[in-house]
């Protein structure tokens, strides 16, 4: 296995201040996500049920979250 590494993404205001940063570990809501991809709820939706994003795993009924490890794999390789 290729040894990757992965980028800090985050969230930066108009000046360049860092104002959110993905988790290393740990899960991650669907409102938080949308920060750190560059589409909507609807093309999220769409991409994972197309598997070009990676499933979110169902916590309990009514909550949905990604692993943010997974969501950290997708955007580097964007890159």
């Amino acid at each position: 296995m290729q040894n990757v590494s992965i980028p800090q993404p985050s969230v930066r205001d108009r000046r360049g201040t860092e104002l959110l940063t993905l988790p290393v570990t740990g899960f991650v809501r669907q409102k938080l996500l949308l920060r750190f991809v560059p589409f909507s709820k609807s093309t999220l939706w769409r991409r994972v049920s197309a598997g070009s994003f990676p499933a979110p795993i169902r916590l309990s009924i009514g909550i949905t979250a990604w692993r943010a490890e997974d969501v950290r794999r997708w955007i580097a390789e964007q890159e």
